[in-house]
């Protein structure tokens, strides 16, 4: 650290408890009481530096013309420490100007009029000097010096020191410290004039690390929370990078918000070392701290972590910060939702007030402000995906966020204190075109139907209503299909859609099958070797014999699901002509569970059959071609 070294005489000041003595050989004729200090002194080297000194002096001798001279400074920057310091000045004693000491003894000095007028080379005129041409050229210094305005703020802003400490640090922030060997809070090791490191003055040969542009943010992290919002804006007003500003306020909060270093790591073990002494920011300087930064924080999205944020709120939320400030955050989160994860939306509930295990209300809010937000997709993609530019589709946000609502859906699920209506409400906000498959909300609703076995059947078809069984796959209609749990529409239905879908399958397979044997090249026509027609060949009927195969096993499944069909139709109907005296609300059972697919169900029966008829016809053909080929070799 810098310092300036003032005065020549020894130190002649003696300190007896609440008093200091000036021991000259000379008996004291005035005393000074600067808060519970007194100091004895002279009155010649006072009265000539400060003014405000000689108007007290002559004002309290006019009053007590016999008693001893006794002046009162109550209000003086920096106390009775500075005080002492401008006494030693005063008596041209030894002394140090450093950047610890250079703030308030320049706002000390202008309160006391210690000006050019009493003096040659006053204490104003000295602290000046030095701090403009030693303090604020170099990056500590400037730091120090504004860290020490603090404690007289009021003075230092109505003399302008602590806007330039804080445009000082603002510029230096900008530049790369390795440009110009600013010393730093952090330090770091020394260089040859050729730039590599030395070691004991010895040149290693060793290149130094060249520091990031994050390289201020510990230093920065050691002001106040008022004095670090100036520096912010200071740099904002200088054209850096929101995303470096955004990082320094996020360095900031992790350092004295101690809930967020218990999920995301601590800060250099900041919080450890804040803790060891006992310095530890209290609840309420917690809350007021998010709720500034909060404020401060970049409106541009992206420009901090979205795990960044979900601490900011859930910590905010443990605090029972302002409505305004969690409102805020909630908006925040909710424009990059799709960068959140599964971990970041299990937020417990911290009120008394609501019965669920986790804050279900909140993320429901936060779904809202992303739903809210333009998300139309660019070109004639599908809203499920959009190109990446290398030729291959990704999943757009609004379809990660669907994936993400559904995982979090099956987490919340086995609460049994979760509402139906909660739970449908926050499934339902998710629009359709977002999920390109309901197996994860089929999920979810599985879970919350085991956890609430309850629930009458209208309620159950409800919930399953949210759900389109057409977009399950074959395993999750599977499932379904055998889940006790699902009312009996919903099952019939997806035991339909099954069907269909294997029937697209087993036509699918067929057209494979077709195309191979049409492109299969014929004898002599297409100038092949005989070797080379031998081994397709030989490909495409072991290609045929795998299809045949699994053509085979899809038939099956195709028997077992229309003989399950047609066994659950009895069952109902025989139930509706039991019941046909009630209320006559049997007598459409079929139609309400979905079976008026009658006609297609039998289609399907008849397909079936012809398929069977068209596969045996085709085998006998393919038997042909092999005969014909033997005969021809």
């Amino acid at each position: 650290m810098a310092c300036m070294k003032l005065g020549s005489k020894t130190d002649a000041f003696q300190r007896r408890g609440q008093a200091w003595f000036c021991t000259t050989g000379l008996p004291s004729d005035i005393v000074v009481e600067v808060g519970e200090m007194t100091f004895h002194l002279h009155k010649f080297p006072l009265l000539s530096r400060s003014g405000i000194i000689e108007k007290l002096v002559a004002e309290a001798s006019s009053e007590n013309a016999e008693e001893g001279c006794l002046i009162r400074i109550p209000d003086l920057p920096g106390g009775a420490k500075t005080f002492e310091l401008v006494s030693k000045f005063c008596y041209g004693v030894k002394l140090e100007l450093t950047a610890s000491n250079v703030v308030p003894l320049s706002c000390a000095a202008n309160h006391l009029e210690m000006t050019e007028e009493y003096g040659e080379d006053n204490l104003i005129s000295q602290t000046e000097m030095f701090l403009n041409q030693v303090v604020l050229h170099n990056w500590k210094d400037s730091l120090r010096a504004l860290q020490t305005c603090e404690d007289v703020i009021s003075y230092a802003d109505d003399l302008n020191i602590a806007k330039r400490c804080v445009e000082s640090l603002a510029a230096k922030a900008r530049t790369d410290p390795n440009l110009f060997g600013w010393p730093m809070e952090r330090g770091g090791p020394m260089q040859s004039p050729g730039g590599s490191v030395l070691w004991n003055g010895i040149s290693t040969g060793a290149r130094p690390k060249h520091s990031s542009s994050d390289w201020w943010y510990d230093d920065a992290s050691t002001l106040s929370l008022p004095l670090f919002k100036r520096l912010i804006s200071a740099m904002e007003a200088r054209g850096i990078k929101q995303e470096i500003i955004a990082g320094s306020i996020s360095y900031y909060c992790k350092r004295y918000l101690p809930g967020l270093n218990r999920r995301q790591g601590a800060v250099g073990d900041s919080s450890t070392r804040l803790a060891a002494l006992g310095s530890v920011p209290s609840e309420d300087d917690q809350k007021l701290l998010i709720q500034d930064i909060d404020r401060l924080l970049p409106a541009q999205k992206g420009l901090v972590s979205t795990k960044f944020l979900f601490g900011l709120l859930r910590t905010a939320m443990i605090l029972k910060a302002d409505p305004a400030c969690i409102s805020s955050l909630e908006r925040r989160i909710g424009l990059q939702l799709d960068q959140a994860t599964l971990e970041d939306l299990l937020m417990p509930t911290f009120s008394y007030t609501m019965e669920t295990l986790y804050n279900v209300d909140c993320v429901q809010r936060i779904l809202d402000h992303f739903l809210a937000t333009d998300q139309t997709v660019a070109g004639g993609a599908s809203p499920c995906s959009v190109d990446n530019g290398f030729g291959s589709l990704s999943l757009t946000p609004i379809t990660m966020v669907a994936k993400l609502i559904d995982g979090y859906l099956a987490e919340v699920a086995p609460d049994i204190n979760l509402k139906p209506l909660k739970f449908q409400a926050l499934a339902a906000a998710v629009p359709e075109y977002a999920r390109p498959l309901d197996d994860g909300l089929y999920r979810a609703i599985d879970i919350f139907l085991k956890s609430h076995a309850w629930l009458p059947e209208s309620e159950r078809e409800q919930l399953c209503r949210l759900m389109d069984c057409q977009k399950l796959s074959l395993e999750a209609c599977t499932h379904a299909a055998q889940n006790e749990r699902l009312p009996l529409r919903v099952i019939v239905q997806v035991l339909f859609f099954e069907q269909l879908q294997l029937r697209n399958s087993i036509a699918g397979c067929f057209l494979v099958s077709e195309n191979l044997e049409g492109s299969r090249p014929l004898r002599g026509g297409g100038g092949l070797p005989a070797s080379s027609e031998g081994e397709g060949w030989a490909t495409t009927v072991r290609e045929n014999q795998v299809l045949k195969v699994g053509m085979d096993n899809m038939r099956m499944r195709v028997y077992e699901l229309e003989k399950e069909c047609s066994n659950m139709k009895q069952e109902i109907e025989k139930l509706g002509r039991m019941k046909v005296s009630s209320s006559g609300a049997w007598g459409n059972a079929p139609k309400k569970l979905g079976l008026s697919f009658k006609s297609q169900m039998c289609s399907t029966q008849e397909g079936s059959v012809s398929n069977q008829t068209s596969m045996s016809g085709k085998s006998e053909k393919t038997k042909a071609r092999r005969r014909k080929h033997k005969k021809n070799q």
